[in-house]
This record gives C-alpha cells, sequence and structure tokens, in this order.
C-alpha cells in the first residue's frame, strides 16, 4: 500500500490526540480504498476474458478508482527544480477569479489538502491561478509557472518520437494499452524544491508535495521515470509515451505473461492505472494518434477528418501549423513532397503569401494612440505600392476611461481597434505600431491588473499579432484629433501619392482655425468691432462668426473678448437685475432652532443597501445627526428621515438652511414645511460656502470613515 504522508509531531496530550485522528482518518481512506478498489476490478473483469481477469485479480492495488491518500513512494527521479545562478524567487499576484472558478477552487484545494498533494505554504514564491475548460464542460485548475519556468535550468532528457515507438510492433498480433491515473501526481517534488511549486489562491498560499503540471521540466522527469520502471522490457514487450503503456506480442499466451510482467512493475513501483480507459488482449486498438492491428499500422481516421475540416489558413502562421500537422501523416502519404510543394513554396523568403487563386493575403498594420479625452485608430494595409488607410476610427473617453493610467489608455486605444475591426482582424497577421514603448513588453509584464489580464486574454485568444513601437511624432493615428501642426503635413503629403496618407476633401465652407490666439483675436475683432457688425452681444457676435469660421473652445474666447471690450462697456446699457442686498444668517437664540442640512452621496453601498448620509447640523451647538440612506431617497423618505431623525429629539426648527437639491425645492417639501411655519432657505447656486458649516461637517465624516472602517462597505458602523 502507498503509506500516508508524514504529519508533524507534536507533543503531550495533543500528540495522541492528533495520533489517534490520523489513524482513524487512514483507517476510513483504506476501507474506502477498498470499496473502490472491489468496484474498478469488479468492472474490469467483466468486460475481459476469465484467464485476463484472474490474473487482474491478483493486483488489485494497481486499479483504483482515485489515487490513495498521502504521498507516492520516494525514487531517486523525483522532480527537481533547478534555478539558475543568479535567479531570485519569482512572485506573481492573483487575478480575480469568477464566482463559478472560486467554486472550483475551493472544491479542487480540499481535494488536494484531503489527499496530501498540498499542504500551507510560506514560501516566497508565488504563481497564480487559473482555470481551463474541459472536454466535459468542468473547469480544470492550473499554475501559471511561466515565471519560474523562464528561470528554471531546461532538462535535455529525450521524449521518444512517436514514429520510433511504432515501428517497434512489427511482427505483433495482441495489444493491450494502460493509462496511469493522474500520472503527475504519483511522482514526488524532491523535498528541497516544494516550495519553488508554491501558488497563491484567496484562500492562501500552498505548495506542491507531488509534481503539478505546468513546469518545464515535468514531461521529462515523467518519462525518465516510466523508463527506469520499464527499463528491461523496453522495445521488448513495452513501449512508453509519458503515461501511456503499450504492451505488445505475438502470441496470446506470450501476451498474458507480459501483462502480468507489467502489472507487477506497476505494483513494485506503486503505479496506480485509470481502469477505465485500459484495453487488454485487442487485436486493433488506438495509441499516440495511430490505428495499431494484426494487418499494420494506420492513421486515426479522427486524424484524417481534421485535415479534410482545416479551414483554409490566411496566414504564413497557420500555413506552418497546417504543414506541421499533415507532415505528421507523412509516412502514409506518398508524393507529399509534391503534394504540399505550392504550400511550401509560400514559405520561402521574398514570396507572396497567396491562397486559392491568387489572393492575397496582406497582413494588416493597426497604428493607435490615445490622448487624455479620446481614443484614436488607423488601420492600414500594404496592396504592393505601400501602406494605405483602410479605415479612421475614433471615439472620446468615457468618464471613468479619464482615470486610467497612460498604460491603460494606450492598451484601451488598442483593444477598442481589434473590436471595431474584428471582422478583418480575426484569422489575420497583424502588427501593432503604438508610441507607448512600454506596450511592447506587454506579454512579458509580470504584474498585471484585472482589467489588463482581460484585455489581453481576449487579444490572445481572438487575434495573431505583435505590438511594435513608433514615435509619436510618426504616429498618423496623433492626427485623428485634430491639432494644427498637421494640416500643413496633409496639405504637402497630398501632392505626392506615395507619401499620401490623408486627403483634403469638399465639406462646408469653414474654415478651421489653429489655435493661434493672435489670428483667432483679429477674426472675433472683425466680426465684433466693424463697421458693419455694431458690437453686438456674445450671441449675434458668435452666430456671424461661426458662419465662416470653427475651433475649439470659441465660445469662451467670445465671450472674454466681448466682456473685455472697452467701447461695450461705456457705451451700453446694463439689462441684468441689481443685485441684492447681502446679508448675514440670522443667529439662533436656542439649540436646534436653525439647521443646516446636505447629502453626502457616492459611498460603497453596505449589506442595507445604503450609499448616502443625511447631514443635520445645528447652527448654535454644531451638534451633527447621521442618518444613512439611499441615493435614491424621495422628498416623502427625506421628510419622514428627518423627522424621525431630529424632529423627534428636538422639535421642529424655525428654519432650515440647504442647497439647491431637488428633494429640497419639490413642492411637496416646501409644502410640508409651510404647515409647520418653518422657513426653508437655500445657498446660492454654486456657492456652497452658504453652508460651510454642513460641507465642513461632511469632509470630517469623510475622513473619519476613512481612517476607521477597514471595510468600506461596513461604513455605517463607524457613524456617531
Amino acid at each position: 500500500m502507498i503509506l500516508p504522508c508524514q504529519e508533524p509531531r507534536l507533543e503531550g496530550r495533543a500528540k495522541h490526540i492528533q495520533l489517534r485522528y490520523f489513524l482513524l482518518r487512514e483507517l476510513q481512506q483504506r476501507r474506502h480504498a477498498r470499496v473502490n478498489e472491489a468496484t474498478d476490478i469488479n468492472k474490469l473483469c467483466a468486460s475481459v476474458p476469465d484467464d485476463l481477469a484472474k490474473i487482474i485479480r491478483e493486483y488489485p492495488e494497481i486499479f483504483l478508482d482515485d489515487l490513495p491518500s498521502g504521498l507516492p513512494p520516494e525514487r531517486p527521479q523525483d522532480h527537481k527544480i533547478e534555478l539558475e545562478p543568479s535567479a531570485q524567487p519569482t512572485v506573481r499576484t492573483q487575478w480575480r477569479l469568477t464566482q463559478p472558478e472560486l467554486q472550483e477552487l475551493r472544491n479542487q484545494l480540499d481535494y488536494l489538502l484531503a489527499k496530501g498533494f498540498i499542504r500551507p505554504s510560506t514560501s516566497p514564491f508565488a504563481a497564480p491561478i487559473l482555470f481551463t475548460p474541459k472536454k466535459d464542460g468542468g473547469l480544470r485548475m492550473c499554475a501559471d509557472y511561466r515565471a519560474l519556468n523562464r528561470v528554471t535550468i531546461k532538462s535535455h532528457y529525450p521524449i521518444p518520437r512517436t514514429d520510433e515507438l511504432i515501428d517497434n510492433l512489427r511482427g505483433a498480433r495482441y495489444f493491450s494499452k494502460i493509462d496511469l491515473r493522474g500520472g503527475y501526481h504519483q511522482i514526488r517534488v524532491f523535498a528541497d524544491d516544494c516550495h519553488k511549486t508554491a501558488f497563491c489562491t484567496r484562500y492562501g498560499s500552498y505548495e506542491y508535495t507531488v509534481m503539478p503540471f505546468g513546469l518545464t521540466k515535468a514531461p521529462s522527469t515523467f518519462q525518465l521515470t516510466m523508463n527506469e520502471v520499464f527499463r528491461d522490457l523496453l522495445d521488448k514487450c513495452v513501449i512508453i509515451y509519458l503515461d501511456g503503456i503499450l504492451i505488445y506480442s505475438k502470441t496470446r499466451e506470450q501476451h498474458l505473461k507480459d501483462l502480468e510482467a507489467v502489472f507487477q512493475r506497476l505494483q513494485q513501483h506503486q503505479l496506480i492505472t485509470k481502469g477505465s480507459k485500459c484495453e487488454f488482449l485487442k487485436q486493433e486498438l488506438e495509441f499516440l494518434g495511430h490505428v495499431i492491428s494484426t494487418e499494420g499500422i494506420r492513421i486515426d481516421p479522427k486524424k484524417l477528418q481534421a485535415i479534410q475540416e482545416w479551414k483554409p489558413p490566411t496566414n504564413l502562421q497557420q500555413l506552418q501549423s497546417f504543414l506541421g500537422f499533415v507532415n505528421y501523416v507523412r509516412r502514409f502519404m506518398p508524393n507529399m513532397a509534391w503534394l504540399t510543394g505550392p504550400l511550401t513554396d509560400l514559405l520561402q523568403k521574398g514570396t507572396f503569401y497567396e491562397w486559392g487563386e491568387k489572393q492575397q493575403a496582406a497582413p494588416f498594420e493597426v497604428i493607435t494612440d490615445a490622448s487624455d479625452i479620446a481614443i484614436r485608430a488607423v488601420l492600414m494595409q500594404d496592396f504592393g505600392n505601400g501602406l494605405q488607410p483602410i479605415a479612421y476610427e475614433s471615439r472620446k473617453m468615457q468618464s471613468a476611461e479619464r482615470n486610467y493610467p497612460v498604460y491603460d489608455k494606450e492598451m484601451l486605444a488598442i483593444v477598442h481597434a481589434f473590436k471595431i475591426w474584428r471582422c478583418y482582424l480575426t484569422g489575420a497577421d497583424v502588427t501593432v505600431r503604438t508610441d507607448h514603448k512600454s506596450l511592447q513588453y506587454l506579454r512579458a509584464q509580470p504584474n498585471l491588473n484585472p482589467r489588463q489580464i482581460r484585455w489581453l486574454d481576449y487579444l490572445d485568444s481572438n487575434f495573431t499579432y505583435k505590438i511594435t513601437y513608433k514615435k509619436g511624432a510618426n504616429n498618423i493615428a496623433d492626427a485623428l484629433s485634430g491639432p494644427s501642426a498637421q494640416l500643413a503635413a496633409v496639405l504637402v503629403a497630398q501632392s505626392n501619392p506615395l507619401l499620401s496618407v490623408y486627403y483634403l476633401r469638399s465639406g462646408t465652407d469653414r474654415i478651421w482655425v489653429p489655435s493661434y490666439r493672435l489670428l483667432r483675436e483679429l477674426l472675433i475683432q472683425e466680426v465684433h468691432d466693424s463697421n458693419l457688425s455694431g458690437h453686438f452681444g456674445v450671441d449675434k457676435t458668435l452666430k456671424a462668426l461661426q458662419w465662416f469660421y470653427y475651433w475649439l473652445d470659441m465660445v469662451t474666447d467670445v465671450q472674454r473678448y466681448v466682456a473685455a471690450c472697452p467701447i461695450c462697456q461705456r457705451m451700453k446699457f446694463s439689462h441684468q437685475r441689481p443685485t441684492g442686498l447681502l446679508q448675514p444668517l440670522e443667529s439662533p437664540q436656542r439649540p436646534w432652532q436653525r439647521v443646516m442640512m446636505d447629502f453626502v452621496t457616492g459611498l460603497p453601498a453596505g449589506p442595507s443597501g445604503n450609499d448616502a448620509v443625511l447631514v443635520v447640523v445645528d447652527r448654535l451647538t454644531k451638534m451633527v445627526h447621521f442618518a444613512p440612506c439611499r441615493t435614491t431617497i424621495t422628498a416623502k423618505e427625506t421628510a419622514r428621515l428627518f423627522i424621525s431623525t431630529v424632529v423627534r429629539l428636538h422639535g421642529i426648527p424655525a428654519a432650515i438652511i440647504s442647497d439647491r437639491d431637488p428633494k429640497f425645492t419639490s413642492k411637496f417639501w416646501q409644502d410640508t414645511w409651510a404647515r409647520y411655519s418653518t422657513r426653508l432657505q437655500f445657498s446660492s447656486a454654486y456657492h456652497p460656502q452658504t453652508d460651510d458649516q454642513t460641507k465642513r461637517t461632511n469632509q470630517t465624516m469623510e475622513q473619519l470613515i476613512r481612517t476607521n472602517s477597514p471595510d468600506r462597505k461596513k461604513w455605517e458602523d463607524v457613524l456617531p
């Protein structure tokens, strides 16, 4: 039996309690294993001849429904992770997982911990966890060891060639195939290297005690182990490719003896098989993509179907993939070189890639740029006469996107361009040119935030592309925002078709004015001050100017000019109402006679759904009441909240000062307080100093929440 993993030593009474628990757990696991053994062996024996079933029943410990708990035995070939001399611990943070992934993570962590295949870790190494879909719709948990693999000394132990393995089967008439269950997990990680396999999750860090998937040397370690286990049987009656074992013999009697020898070797080295995938005493079976039979070897029909249904390649990378797959069945196809000649010619340098009837699959270039307010992109393609624009794209950034760091803004421009031109770029070879130099190292970035990971996953899973750097001065996407420096370049380039990228086309009669202050002031002066104008106001001056010209911030420039015109100031009458007499607020004579109130919004929604606070301040004592509420609170609900919070304790106030929130200016609110003879006073529009006491109290409350609430969503607990 496989021994259970060693448990930590404890002293005294705790040691005996812990030991008793481990013994009970081991007995339960062994009892469960015996049930699994019986179940798996009975199914297997029912599907094979009686003489083979008798042999199988003699080796019940290698046919289990699941791997037993505990570590596999120590072997000289245990997996070692040797790092380069200058290597430092590799650390990559865990990105955010979906709820189904989190549930699957909990299930798999519980399973691996119960088996003893992982253990809690305090290692300086950390790899993130990701999930890949299985064929049955489930999720497979994998650790992303790419950073660790880059600093690992690679193994050069050979993985056997499939054609050499197949050649050893000549003359055989009986075949059996054995698959190992969870192959990698049947090999230990060398004790001194376990900490290097550490991975981080939301529920803590763990490290593998058995060999995980994703390590660069794992296939070599597994092949080495299997070769050592079956060394004297290799190429005599056994061939091995990783976790696949094929037994072959010329006679039935010899095949039973060979099977028993393999079973003995598996039991001796405590290797567990997967009975549901084993096939015994066959004269035809599938192995490594080939169908092996007494009549010879042929390619698996599924592989042929994949070749027949292969979509026409649209670029060199897809063509190389297709030729590599076809080369796998090269030995079964006569005149292979002649058949693939027209395709391999396309791989030569200096040859245009064509598919079908000379249809050129020209690569695309996407040139992107981002500013503080917009993102821009140009789609270009070379048809033999230089790069020519195919499409332009630009859009204004949303308010949240404007807060992105520069790196994310530039990456957003790339992702947006690929989404807009997906119909062109899917399956094509794309070069992205950006003026943000660090983006060309996007795939090598060790720390990406969840948004960047999501974008990178979208790009990598849907497109074939590379990112290169192009200085901003040479980036034509910058021109989509319309800077004046590009206007002359367009006029010059238009005269030379080889240099022409932008074209001037007929539009309206308005002239775009560059950002020269003196030129714009002269135009405004001509429209406003001339004898034909008559010093009209802002609206008429602006309308006359817009008839002929256009520039950004034209309204602001006209307003500033008209307001500073000395003739208008001396000669025109003012039509504004006289400013009212400014008076200070009346001082209260008793507590809670006059109050100020305001809302603080934008807080994170807590368990109760509240995301705002109604703040009420007494002007005399500065006493404050904080009432949690929701941003969507109505005027009626505000009145009810005010009465339960303030009126219930201090009576009806004589005056309420507030801003001009629609709830406070509503008819319901005014009619309600008119019944109680409470005077409503409103602060001046765009002048928050009127109720500065409330504003200052709001700042104090926000500071209190930030400093005393570790959980942002439980801010209600710290309100006084």
